[in-house]
This record gives C-alpha cells, structure tokens and sequence, in this order.
C-alpha cells in the first residue's frame, strides 16, 4: 500500500489520539462540562465572600484564608469520589456514563447565613462584652457546627433514601428539580443576561446554537469554552474602548488576594461551639436544611438515572456527608451536595473527567487565593449562558422522562419552587425598595409584610407558607398528582396525610417572621391549618376511591 500522504496520516494520528482518550474515559463534552461546573461553584465562592463579610462581621482576609481552602478541599474529597464512580461504572457497562456535579449547597449557604451566622452575629456584637471581630469569629464557628450536623444528617441518610427513592414516583423529585431549575438557576441568570445584553447575549447564542442546534465547529472546540471566551472578549473590548459593561477589575489590581492560603484544621473551634447556646438554639434550621440536603442529591441521583446514569444511592449520599463533614473540620460552613444539572452535563457530552478537573481546579484557586483575580478576568455574564442551557435541560427532563399523563403532577410540583423564588425578588426588592433599606430606615420585616398584604401581595401569607420547606411540599404535590393520575386513589391520600403530619410537625409551611429575616423554622402546630387541610384532602381522595367513577376518554 502507498504512503496515506500528510492529510492521511494527520486523520490516523487524530484517531489515535482519539482511541486512547475513549479507553482513559476522556471526552471533548468534559471541557465543557469543565467550565459549566467551575462557573457554578465560583458564583458559590463569591457569593459567600460578599454574604460573610458583609453580614456576619469576618474579614475578606478571613474568608479567604480559611474558610475557602477548606471549602476547596471538600469539593476536591468529592468530586474525586464521583469522577472515580462514574469512570468505574462507565468500565462495567462498556458506555459513558457522566459523573454526577458536585458543590456548595446553594439553598444551605443561603439559610446557613441568613439565618445562623449573621443572627448570631447581630445579637452579639450588640452585647456589651463583644467587639465586632468577636462576634464574627462566634458566628463563623456556629457555623462550622452546623455544617458538621448537616454532614452527620446526610451521612446517616444514605441509609434510608433509596427505600425513599424506591416508594416516591419520579415526576415527584423531578419536578422539584425542575422548580428549582426555573426559578433560581434559569431566571436568575436570564433576567442578568438581558441586563446586561452587550456581553451576554452573544455567548447565549452560542450555546444555544451549540446544544439546542447540536452543531459541531471547527477543529471541535466545545460550544461552552468559545462562549465563554466570546463573551470575555467582548467585556474586555467595552472595557478598552470606554463602554458599559465592560470588566470590572476592582481599583485595577487584578492580583489582588493572591497568595499562599494553606488550609487550618479547626477542631478545636468546633469543640467550643458545640455546647453553644447559639447552635442549639438554631437547631429548627440546621435540621431541616440538612434533611432538604438528603432529599436534593437523592432527587440528583433520580435525575441522572433519568437520563440512564444507575449510580448506588448509599455510597454516593454517604460521599456526600464525608465531603460536609470535611468542610467544617477545615473551616468552611458550608454543606457540599451533588448538585443540580447531571442531564445538562450528559447531553453536553461529559464524562467523569470534568467533575476531577473541577475538584483539582478550586483546591488550587482557593489556596493560592486565584479566586479573586479569575473573576476580575472572566465576568459572569460571560458564562452565565452554559448555566441557562443547563437548567432548561432540568425542566425539560421533568416532563419527557416521565409518563405522559404525569405532566400535569410534574406542574404541581413546580409551584412550591416558584413561591421560594418569588418571596426571594419580594425581599429584595420591598416594593422596589431594597429590604435593607427598610431596616435602616428602621422598618422591620413584620412590618413589610403586614404593608405588601395590605397593598400589593394580599396573599403574602400563601407565598410565605408555600415557601417555607418547599421541597418538601413539592415533592408532596407532585406525588399526589401522579397517584391522582393514575386513579390510585389510596396512595394519594396516604402522601396527603403524610404531608399533614410533615405540616403540624413544621418541616414544612413553619415559618417565623423576625425583624429582619423570614426564618423557616420547626415550629409545631404552627402549621395546623395546612395540616387539616391535608387532611381534608385525603378523606376526598378516599372518598373517590368508593364513590367516584372514571370517565372514558374519547
């Protein structure tokens, strides 16, 4: 045979390369997978760096040095695990299989300041026998326990979801997924995005072309590494020529933080906040918060299996608890999940190297303190578009991946989602005044709320309750509705009773309203119209079971 020529060998060279990349587990979907899961969880990192200096009294210094080595090296713990797990099923069944996302638990970083830290910290650094710095350091360690608790909740979990798993239907933990992904992951960044549409619109459009489209472009770079690429190019090309919405690099100093952050161990700062009246006194939230961290990865785990991922239910919540419990040893406050997206990383095309690269990337952004000065060079807008085409994906999935006459269960189940993101607008917002605002002035929340039922939210009081815990009701709704559905009349009624008992217990629809927060609390009894009204449902539901008759389709 004659010589293939250049182009020839340059094909058989490429296939080569490619053989050997298939054998490893390597695929080109892992770089995009790369950046959608590194963006996600640097929005965490920065959010919680904006939240704990500016509500919980702890310096930039602080945070940077402690608390993100240690969060870093929770998701390295992590994301290891699960890149391993996937590379190891996708060798016994001889296809891909895409590693389940991990991160911060967005919801419990949310809760755990709001509600935990920066009350323990206003209540302190009012008392006489405090300065500020002591008050902070208070808070931070009431935090630390609280992630150690939900660590130990979620350990303990993966010893029960999968009889959970096994006796919820799918559109129930779909659905909530889907609530979640419509309200506070495609919302949130959509509205952003036409906000700011000179940098983001132009990636968006890429990412749809790349995904909704499936295109392939030259020499097969990922849709998502080109989008964000565009969209830094173009936030750099306003910056340069004087424009809106341009890059933002903080006074100039790109470097700025940048240094050695090793990670501490903390033992000792959870030993003495373990007997602290300002945990305890919480425990109505870290409860819960840690119970919602159970039932979210086990809803992950139904939504990777949805798309044809089977991972074990125990080992990977068991992961999930040791990754918790490692943050709060090394300092951070903040529980690890297996996050929302796994449909959106498999159709991207990632396998299980994506979910390494990330656990690696942040172990070394956070101890060299690069986090910072990426997110001076990389606006968020710029890559805001892979986390949009990630939650339509969720929402898809909700409704293709389940039987046709479940949809409208799969709808029930997206409300509860909807009001939690809905009350978060109303709290920012106050009537289109900052909620902060109103306090300074000196308007407490009571207040507020008693003004929006009296004038534009009369319903308040309804967005409040189908707020508080609403995974739960979610999951609740959307059962009902399957059950319903599928004129099993029984079961419907026996989810309507349980949801009853979840209410009176306050698990979910309890809620306290304090002068600056509305606090989702255990409050038993507090609820106990929400429950009778469970139970006023059921015995309609078994009421049909031996009176009504079905009607024929025609």
């Amino acid at each position: 045979m004659g010589d293939p020529g250049p182009c020839g060998r340059a094909r058989a060279e490429e296939e080569v390369v490619g053989d050997r990349l298939v054998r490893a587990g390597l695929v080109r979907g892992d770089l995009d997978g790369f950046f959608g899961l590194m963006v996600d969880n640097l929005l965490q990192f920065l959010v919680i760096l904006a939240l704990t200096t500016g509500m919980c009294g702890l310096s930039a210094e602080f945070v940077l040095g402690t608390i993100f080595p240690g969060a870093a090296l929770s998701l390295l713990v992590g994301n290891l695990y699960y890149a391993w797990l996937a590379r190891k099923l996708s060798r016994e069944t001889g296809r891909p299989v895409t590693a389940l996302p991990y991160g911060i638990n967005t919801v419990s970083l949310f809760a755990y300041v709001l509600f935990v830290m920066a009350p323990t910290y206003q209540e302190l650094a009012a008392s006489p026998g405090f300065t500020p710095e002591q008050a902070g350091r208070v808070a931070w360690q009431v935090g630390l326990v609280a992630c150690l608790l939900s660590g130990v909740i979620e350990t303990l979990g993966g010893f029960v979801a999968e009889w959970v798993r096994k006796v919820t239907p799918r559109a129930a933990l779909l659905s909530t997924l889907a609530g979640i992904a419509v309200g506070f992951i495609s919302m949130e960044f959509i509205l952003r995005s036409f906000d700011r549409p000179l940098v983001a619109l132009a990636p968006l459009a890429l990412v749809l072309v790349s995904y909704l489209a499936r295109v392939r472009w030259p020499m097969g770079l990922p849709g998502g590494l080109l989008a964000v690429l565009l969209g830094t190019a173009i936030a750099w090309g306003l910056r340069l020529a004087g424009l809106p919405g341009g890059v933002d690099v903080g006074g100039g100093d790109i470097l700025a933080g940048a240094g050695w952050h090793p990670p501490v161990p903390v033992i000792g700062d959870l030993l003495a906040a373990l007997g602290s009246p300002h945990v305890w006194g919480r425990i109505s939230i870290i409860l819960p918060m840690g119970l919602i961290n159970v039932l979210g990865s086990l809803q992950n785990i139904e939504s990777a299996e949805a798309e044809g991922d089977r991972f074990p239910t125990r080992p990977c919540l068991v992961a999930n608890g040791i990754g918790t419990l490692a943050a709060a040893c090394l300092g951070s406050c903040f529980p690890t999940t297996i996050y929302i997206g796994h449909p959106g990383w498999k159709r991207m095309g990632a396998g299980w190297a994506y979910s390494a690269a990330n656990g690696i990337f942040f172990t070394v952004v956070a101890l060299t303190g690069l986090i910072g000065p990426i997110a001076r060079v990389v606006p968020v807008e710029a890559a805001m578009a892979i986390l949009v085409w990630i939650a339509v994906i969720i929402t898809t999935q909700a409704f293709t991946a389940t039987p046709r006459e479940h949809a409208p269960a799969v709808v029930l189940g997206l409300l509860p989602g909807l009001a939690a993101w809905g009350w978060l607008l109303v709290e920012m917002t106050a009537q289109g005044t900052s909620l902060a605002g109103h306090l300074a002035a000196g308007v407490h929340l009571p207040e507020v709320v008693a003004d929006l039922r009296g004038t534009t939210i009369p319903y308040v009081g309804g967005l409040l309750t189908l707020k508080a815990g609403f995974l739960f009701s979610a999951t609740f709704l959307a059962a009902i509705g399957v059950f319903l559905a599928e004129r099993r009349f029984g079961r419907a009624a026996l989810w309507a009773v349980v949801a009853g008992g979840f209410s009176w217990v306050g698990l979910m629809h309890a809620y306290t309203v304090t002068a600056g927060a509305v606090r989702e609390e255990i409050r038993p009894g507090f609820a106990w119209p929400m429950a009778l009204g469970y139970l006023a449902a059921a015995i309609v539901f078994l009421a049909a079971r031996f009176l009504a008759q079905p009607v024929e389709e025609t």
